[in-house]
């Protein structure tokens, strides 16, 4: 089993620093999910990312940096940092924010999965921060963290998630820090910053009006001369048994035809829906921010029931709700 550690413990952010250092593993807790972290400039460790995941190797990941010096990880990774990147970073960071940058072609290849761009963070989470501080002192420049689960599977906001993910390695391979159930709940906002004007990648909890108010100019959708970014794929963020998205009309009448044949289903909906009794169900938010907050680990939970199928009642259609309808969409496809 991976090593799990108090992360209010300041040996514990220590080791986490020097496990980092040594070109170790660390299962990191942030305000948006846990990351699976290793020194980014270090591709042997990159690596190691990769081989626990089993995520194809040019899937890039994102480097976290410190906030206190965030400005000498910007210029040791990016080779230009446009003024639209500028803005967002000074309005944004620390923060559930990825900015994808022109690389410099001297470092951080591994974790950028082989393209010229490199995608940046600077997580807001103090245990994230306390590490990412210790380990600048200890030489690591920025931490490539993706989400620290198998890759394509449901994200993990819990140490627990984590050491379940990984529970095959050992505690010289994995360190966990358990800093709590994570806050944001799901991904960062992607914005690619490398072609002249911001692209949206991948939507998280910024909504895009915040983000063209501080940019200055609209967000460009996604198209196929993005670069490769995390969490972009069709068919992400997946459990182990189907889900499907339904309003809450199609879902009442999918129970009424199943009536008690309904037991091998598990349902997250808003609103009231009649279904078998003893039907594994949970209610999901009426706030954005609170669905997204708890999404991943209802998602495992109702997983955990051994249910076959898990419907889930489609979320609104405001842009505060992007984000979870995003992962949503993706875990179904």
């Amino acid at each position: 089993m991976p090593l799990l550690l108090n992360a209010q413990e300041p040996e514990a952010i220590e080791r986490a620093a020097q496990r980092l250092a040594e070109g170790g593993l660390v299962g990191l807790p942030t305000e948006t999910v846990y990351g699976l972290a290793a020194d980014a400039d270090n591709a042997s460790a990159v690596r190691r990312i990769f081989e626990a995941k089993g995520r194809p190797a040019d899937h890039p990941l994102i480097v976290h940096v410190a906030a206190d010096s965030p400005r000498a990880a910007i210029d040791h990774y990016a080779r230009e940092v446009p003024a639209v990147a500028e803005r967002l970073i000074a309005a944004c960071w620390p923060g559930p924010l990825t900015l994808i940058l022109p690389r410099r072609a001297d470092v951080g290849a591994v974790a950028a999965g082989g393209q010229d761009s490199i995608g940046l963070r600077c997580p807001s989470h103090p245990v994230a921060q306390a590490v990412l501080r210790a380990a600048a002192a200890r030489g690591v420049r920025g931490v490539a963290a993706p989400s620290a689960n198998r890759f394509g599977r449901v994200s993990p906001t819990t140490a627990d998630h984590v050491m379940d993910e990984f529970a095959a390695l050992g505690d010289d391979e994995l360190l966990v820090l358990d800093g709590g159930a994570c806050p944001v709940g799901i991904e960062s906002t992607i914005v690619d910053c490398t072609r002249g004007h911001p692209v949206l990648l991948r939507p998280g909890m910024l909504t895009p009006a915040r983000l063209e108010a501080i940019a200055g100019e609209s967000l460009r959708a996604r198209d196929e001369t993005s670069p490769r970014a995390s969490g972009t794929l069709e068919s992400h963020y997946a459990p182990r048994a189907k889900v499907r998205l339904m309003d809450a009309k199609q879902l009442r009448a999918a129970f009424q035809v199943l009536g008690a044949d309904a037991k091998h289903i598990a349902l997250y909906a808003r609103s009231p829906i009649e279904a078998a009794r003893g039907l594994p169900r949970r209610r999901m938010p009426d706030d954005a921010a609170a669905a997204a907050q708890e999404l991943f680990a209802v998602l495992r939970e109702l997983d955990a029931t051994g249910v076959r199928l898990i419907w889930v009642e489609t979320p609104p259609d405001g842009p505060e709700w992007d984000g979870v309808r995003d992962r949503l969409a993706r875990a179904a496809a």
